[in-house]
């Protein structure tokens, strides 16, 4: 798609105040693909104003009309869905298949769940002698991350418009093209001037001018635990409510009793799948000392298949620091058994699939997220050992457990500190709760709960 010179301010493309722009480019090939205002705080408090100022319309819109609005939404999502793929591929660098099957397919299910949530979700319920209403909880200030650009975004913004809320959205800079791409669907998809608004800025710059402006009344950050802290602190001076999901060391525990090759192969998939740039990837192999050997066999031997099957990372400075944590691995005393930090290609910012084995709980590769391609594999003695190891993180956001038998798995997986398990390679639910335990976030995205971040209640007594 070709890049918009301008901000989508009030149902329009609009100039930005200043003249700094953002250089978009390709992590395969290092070439500049776009360029996009870099907004500022003038651009936010315009951006802010105008989300204000269509609030009380839209938040007094029947819910079966907001529901319409997010079905137009889906059909013109799902219209252009090569298009979303296309640009995601370019400015992210995920493969073309794996665009497709993620980037573009799933954002379109999301949207159409919110869709169905407008219209049926009930806003309003009887207690004891109370009509306990659930309201839009104003505006909302989006900031997404590069990782999974339009998932993130829809993630936010469905659910916010589904509650009646108006959003002003700040992508992530690297990967701004498909968040213009989505402003356009929502032109097309005929909501009101307003309601949506997209800046497209640095983090520091617009980002910090949305997450402090007195106008908005939830911001919503998907992001680092670090960045996160930062928003949360800013959000807390105008006790203002926040939304974060943040970062995650997610274990992957295969028990004794597990079909051993399976769970190792769908582990390493999962590891490597978006260039291991997924919060929560399962990142932590917890094997049985007894099979401990055979695990590390079957993970080398299946990491290597990727060499050629992944993209690069999102950028140089990601690039540094995935390779930077690979040399720490290293001299922290893990045993290498794929990859490395070597960079297997002369241009892009590419990272070989890396496999560690004899990682222990206390090394910096164990404890710390990579987002990257870098599996580690730890051995644990016994149940309770693996428990411990496994929560054993300040993080919490996802896990896996792998087992004979359903029932066990679930009993291992009850006792995790985390905010989602996969029980035998469960499958991705986009009506289930997402969200962390512990550092790895606040609230909850997707279905009904993601729906309840963007609502607030109250009372009325007969």
């Amino acid at each position: 798609m070709k890049a918009h010179d301008g901000i989508y301010l009030d149902g329009a493309w609009r100039p930005a105040a200043g003249q700094d722009v953002i250089e978009v480019l390709n992590p395969a090939d290092e070439q500049i693909i776009g360029r996009v205002p870099a907004a500022g705080p003038e651009d936010v408090d315009a951006a802010v104003r105008a989300a204000r100022a269509a609030l009380p319309a839209w938040a007094a819109t029947p819910p079966a009309e907001r529901a319409a609005r997010l079905t137009a939404l889906r059909d013109v999502l799902a219209a252009r869905k090569d298009e979303i793929a296309e640009t995601v591929t370019a400015e992210l660098g995920s493969p073309l298949p794996f665009s497709q099957a993620v980037h573009a397919a799933v954002p379109i299910a999301v949207a159409g769940s919110y869709a169905e949530l407008a219209a049926t979700h009930s806003f309003e319920e009887k207690v004891g002698n109370s009509v306990v209403h659930h309201e839009p909880v104003g505006v909302v200030g989006a900031i997404t991350p590069w990782n999974y650009p339009l998932h993130q975004i829809v993630a936010k913004a469905a659910p916010a418009l589904a509650a009646g809320c108006t959003v002003v959205l700040k992508p992530a800079e690297d990967t701004p093209l498909v968040a213009q791409l989505f402003a356009e669907a929502v032109h097309e998809a005929g909501f009101p001037a307003g309601v949506f608004n997209l800046v497209t800025g640095l983090g520091p710059v617009a980002g910090q001018a949305l997450a402090e402006h007195p106008g908005v009344d939830l911001v919503s950050f998907t992001g680092s635990t670090a960045v996160g802290r930062q928003v949360a602190a800013t959000a807390a001076a105008a006790i203002k409510k926040v939304a974060l999901e943040l970062g995650g060391k997610s274990a992957n525990v295969i028990l004794p009793s597990a079909d051993l090759a399976r769970a190792v192969n769908v582990g390493v998939a999962n590891v490597m799948s978006n260039s291991g740039q997924t919060c929560s990837a399962w990142t932590r192999m917890l094997v049985h000392r007894e099979r401990y050997d055979e695990a590390v066999e079957l993970a080398a031997t299946a990491a290597a298949k990727y060499g050629d099957r992944i993209g690069p990372v999102v950028n140089a400075k990601q690039q540094a620091r995935v390779r930077g944590y690979i040399e720490q691995g290293v001299a922290e005393g893990a045993r290498l058994v794929a990859g490395g930090s070597e960079t297997p290609h002369e241009r892009g910012w590419f990272v070989s699939p890396t496999v560690f084995a004899d990682v222990t709980p206390e090394m910096t590769i164990a404890q710390e997220e990579i987002f990257g391609p870098v599996l580690s594999i730890l051995r644990y003695e016994d149940e309770e050992d693996a428990l411990r190891i496994a929560n054993g993180t300040v993080y919490g956001l996802a896990g896996a457990v792998w087992a004979g038998e359903e029932a066990e798995a679930v009993a291992f997986a009850r006792r995790m500190d985390t905010g989602q398990v996969d029980i035998n390679g469960g499958r991705f639910n986009p009506l289930a709760p997402f969200g962390g335990y512990k550092q790895s976030g606040v609230g909850r995205e997707l279905g009904a709960h993601g729906l309840a971040e963007f609502l607030q209640t109250k009372s009325l007594q007969f």
